[in-house]
């Protein structure tokens, strides 16, 4: 099976070799790792993979040849499992719709949610009130409320303020060809080109010139000529993003080839006081916001990508995050990330027809001073030449 591991990952594109082969059997041989199948996988993953760039690749062969042997991670509540399963959907009219009222602020959604869960002793499905499924209640899931908190479930209408559950989100793949061209053209806008670092690239010129006046062969080496530009890229990922996984891969592939000095991280709708590189470990291995906003100079460039598409709550109000509390509002977050990045910009996946229907999208229009494009190559083009004049 470990030859086979070996072969699927070559065949995908990963250059995964004999050595790193036998020092994964060593490093099994010496027992270094419990023999758990989650802690095979990141000693597999940390042999095999260099690039974070084919992270998703190795998931794709990894679950592939292990036929899933290594469980989803899941998340303990003191809600229990039964209650979260869906009996029965109530799909409700337009009218019956606009009767429901929601409950109110923030602060009376939390509260009266604290109050439920101390109250309620057993599963509800279809009423208004408990935390249950198929009804028309705040909180549980299947069914319709204009404001609530998910617990469990799929979204179905796009209403909730919170979520409570643990989703799984996957990392981007850096060599999604198919469609770049275009998108690499227009990200070409964004150039400075410079030659620095070690002297790698002979100078053709320099040499024939330097032979001739010397009367022997006088090679000559110069840095590579590069493009200069130093790029911040923020995906958000999971929820509403997923439609545009492919598109996102292919904006993340052109970016890799095209700027050498680029660095990526995943957010979950908006901007908070931690970001990560790998979605699998985004809980565990969260790097600090303020950590990035004094590591990385000020000349750099900031890409934001997103739907914008989110309760209006996780931008303005501290706890307002559906997956975690948040000490402080992703608006102030937006504000220190555009203070130390004058030259920053928003890509939007969604059509830009659709974006005065989410009171999100305003908001963060807003919080961007309207630096907001279209996830196009109009849009791209556009973006491009917005940075091309932040200096």
């Amino acid at each position: 099976m470990m030859l086979n591991f070996l072969d699927a990952l070559r065949t995908a594109g990963i250059p995964a070799g004999i050595k790193e082969h036998l020092l994964l059997l060593e490093a099994l041989d010496r027992d270094v790792i419990a023999w758990k199948p989650e802690e095979f996988y990141y000693l597999a993953r940390a042999t095999y993979v260099k690039d974070e760039g084919l992270l998703d690749r190795f998931d794709q062969v990894f679950a592939r040849v292990f036929k899933g042997v290594l469980d989803a991670e899941t998340i303990e509540a003191d809600i229990p499992e039964d209650w979260l399963r869906l009996i029965a959907e109530k799909y409700l009219s337009a009218q019956e719709m606009e009767k429901i009222k929601s409950l109110g602020s923030w602060d009376e959604i939390m509260d009266t949610l604290k109050k439920r869960l101390e109250e309620q002793k057993g599963r509800h499905q279809g009423g208004n009130k408990w935390i249950g499924t198929g009804g028309t209640s705040p909180f549980g899931h299947g069914g319709y409320n204009p404001e609530g908190v998910r617990i469990g479930g799929e979204s179905r209408h796009k209403r909730a303020i919170k979520v409570w559950e643990k989703r799984e989100f996957q990392n981007l793949d850096n060599d999604k060809e198919l469609g770049t061209r275009n998108i690499k053209v227009a990200l070409r806008r964004l150039r400075r080109f410079a030659r620095e670092g070690a002297a790698s690239e002979l100078d053709l010129d320099e040499t024939i010139r330097g032979t001739a006046r010397q009367g022997w062969l006088d090679i000559r080496m110069r840095p590579e000529r590069h493009n200069a530009v130093k790029l911040l890229i923020f995906f958000d990922v999971g929820g509403s993003m997923d439609p545009f996984i492919s598109l996102c891969e292919e904006l993340f592939s052109a970016a890799t080839s095209e700027f050498k000095n680029m660095e990526f991280f995943y957010f979950h709708n908006c901007l908070y006081e931690g970001v990560w590189k790998d979605n699998r470990r985004r809980f565990a291995e969260r790097l600090p916001t303020w950590d990035i906003l004094h590591k990385y100079g000020h000349d750099y460039k900031v890409i934001l990508v997103g739907d914008a598409t989110m309760s209006p709550y996780e931008i303005m109000h501290p706890g307002g995050s559906v997956e975690h509390m948040n000490d402080e509002a992703g608006s102030v977050w937006m504000s220190r990330l555009l203070h130390t990045y004058p030259a920053a910009v928003w890509l939007n996946p969604l059509p830009r027809a659709q974006w005065d229907y989410s009171q999100s999208n305003r908001m963060i229009r807003e919080i961007m001073n309207d630096r907001m494009y279209p996830l196009t190559i109009e849009g791209i083009d556009g973006a491009m030449r917005e940075l091309t004049r932040k200096r």
